[in-house]
């Protein structure tokens, strides 16, 4: 049974071999006239990193709202009890609101620099010298 499984092993590695080789060679048939699709990579880094700041802007705003209705539940507490425990809730929620305020700041970032990346591929391909046409 071993000589099965090394057989099959051999044989699964071969295949593998042969297709990383062959790849690189579909890869190279591309020779990068295609404008349009050149910065479509850029593009969707792009609209990627604006829906995770629409969604971390929602985060953020949900965390603010926990905040004042954490701080109107510390101001109508009565007994001590109540107050440590309105006191307690009022700072987990300024802790998530300050990490969400953090998360939101550094997504900002991602959008700027994917938006960088983006204006840079526009304007390479902008740049590029196009082939003129044959007749």
């Amino acid at each position: 049974m071993h000589l099965t499984t090394r057989v099959a092993g051999g044989a699964a590695a071969l295949a593998l071999s042969l297709g990383a080789l062959a790849s690189p060679a579909m890869a190279d048939g591309h020779d990068g006239s295609n404008a349009p699709e050149a910065c479509s990579k850029e593009q969707k880094q792009l609209d990627k990193a604006e829906d995770a700041l629409e969604r971390l802007t929602a985060v953020f705003e949900a965390k603010k709202e926990k905040v004042k209705k954490a701080k109107k539940e510390k101001k109508n507490a009565d007994k001590g009890a109540e107050k440590r425990a309105a006191k307690a809730d009022l700072a987990k929620a300024k802790d998530k609101r300050s990490d969400a305020k953090e998360n939101q700041k550094a997504q900002q970032k991602r959008v700027e620099k994917a938006s960088e990346r983006l204006e840079k591929c526009e304007a390479a391909q902008e740049d590029a010298p196009t082939e003129p046409a044959e007749d």
